[in-house]
């Protein structure tokens, strides 16, 4: 992966790490994210959840469970928001 790649993944999973609360809807997530990211995919956003959290596994934090249950449920979501439609 491109280091520009990366760091821009870094960034939508800080975006992320912030946004995630308990009982949050993956299409809540989405919509969020994307006021921050406007043009960002479904995919790439699930792609910097699973990069949230890995990092909060590094670190120890009692986020890891919340973000990896909504990577998982955002993953497995259907986009109803297309890049073209916004």
């Amino acid at each position: 992966m491109k280091a520009n790649a990366m760091s821009e993944l870094a960034r939508v999973a800080k975006t992320i790490d912030r946004l995630v609360r308990p009982g949050m809807k993956p299409k809540e997530l989405i919509a969020a994210v994307r006021k921050k990211h406007p043009n960002i995919s479904k995919k790439e956003i699930t792609r910097a959840a699973f990069y949230a959290v890995i990092v909060a596994a590094e670190q120890k934090s009692d986020r890891v469970s919340d973000l990896h249950d909504m990577a998982v449920r955002t993953r497995n979501s259907p986009d109803e928001t297309p890049l073209d439609d916004r």
